[in-house]
């Protein structure tokens, strides 16, 4: 973007503000235009999103609210109409798709978003509501569906117990950027990778890493939830060892181990018949993917070590202790844009 003072090209520089949202401050990282002739900042309708994103995030991760995309998933398992969802919970129908497209709801509307979570406790807001008819056969269809789900969340209580062990607490916030943690995504990147490149596991980790944080960068919000730590060998997932033997197990991704010389390797190579599910993912997500894969295709495994270990992301946190790393570091990553 060119200067409207100078006329000459401008560098993006971020910026930290404090912003004020419903009597709370919060402090944000976000990217500007910067004039070295003016010393002066310049925004853009993209970067003013960005910045207010975070600004809603943090309000949702304090306050326990629900996220756009868990209110979608909560009236997508039921296979409402968001017209239905919304007379159901006793929301205006408009209120209730801003809640779905970034409005950050109020905390009672938020609550009532939250029991419908649960089938248990929707099923009696289904019961009592006064939307359907008597003897309506989309309530009946709707009730079954329900017991369907109950059930089945007897059965899976386990299999939730056990992602919540990979991948840590399973609340958004500010290390799984903002999104509640998804080993069904995570599990999707991990098979487009090895589809495309076979890569060792060290250059997967990375792989992982600019993805999400490239998102996160666009979108202020990460794309599979995941948690990352700050390693010697660069950024990495959190528990990455146990995720990557649980899908290997589920007959995901095939890992081949190989004894070197100063220890096993692991190649991650793809099942034949396994196939990558691109219809979990958007337009956006999956440029990325594609840009990640054409930036780093050729490049070898020490060599992204040493690239990952300019971020920093890596920087300030390895040498904090191999801290986990808040994804504000997104808008500092230098090696791909």
């Amino acid at each position: 973007m060119k200067s409207p003072i100078t006329g000459k090209e401008m560098s993006i520089q971020v910026r930290n503000m404090v912003i004020t949202f419903r009597k709370d401050s919060f402090s944000v990282d976000y990217p500007s235009f910067y004039c070295e002739d003016s010393n002066e900042y310049f925004t853009t309708t993209q970067f003013d999103t960005i910045k207010m994103k975070q600004v809603y995030n943090q309000y949702r991760d304090k306050y326990n609210l629900p996220f756009p995309e868990e209110i979608k998933e909560i009236r997508s398992k039921y296979g409402l109409s968001a017209v239905k969802m919304s007379e159901i919970l006793g929301f205006g129908v408009n209120g209730y798709r801003n809640y779905e497209n970034g409005e950050v709801p109020s905390q009672s509307n938020a609550n009532l978003i939250q029991l419908a979570n649960d089938p248990e406790k929707f099923k009696s807001l289904v019961e009592i509501s006064s939307v359907f008819d008597v003897d309506s056969k989309e309530k009946e269809e709707l009730l079954a569906k329900i017991d369907n789900l109950i059930t089945k969340k007897r059965k899976q209580q386990f299999f939730f117990r056990f992602e919540d062990y990979l991948l840590g607490e399973k609340l958004p916030d500010n290390f799984s950027g903002y999104i509640k943690p998804s080993i069904e995504k995570l599990t999707e990147m991990v098979v487009f990778f090895a589809q495309n490149m076979e890569p060792y596991i060290t250059k997967l980790n990375k792989l992982l890493f600019y993805s999400d944080f490239l998102h996160y960068k666009y979108e202020a919000v990460s794309m599979s939830g995941t948690r990352y730590r700050a390693i010697d060998r660069g950024p990495v997932p959190n528990n990455y060892d146990s995720i990557f033997d649980f899908m290997n197990r589920e007959g995901d991704v095939n890992i081949i181990e190989e004894e070197r010389q100063w220890g096993f390797s692991k190649q991650f190579v793809s099942f034949k018949d396994r196939t990558f599910n691109s219809s979990l993912f958007s337009e956006i997500e999956l440029e990325i993917l594609n840009k990640v894969n054409n930036t780093f295709k050729d490049i070898n495994t020490p060599d992204i070590v040493e690239i990952s270990h300019t971020e920093d992301a890596w920087i300030n946190n390895f040498h904090n202790g191999k801290s986990l790393i808040d994804y504000k570091y997104a808008f500092n990553i230098k090696n791909i844009s």
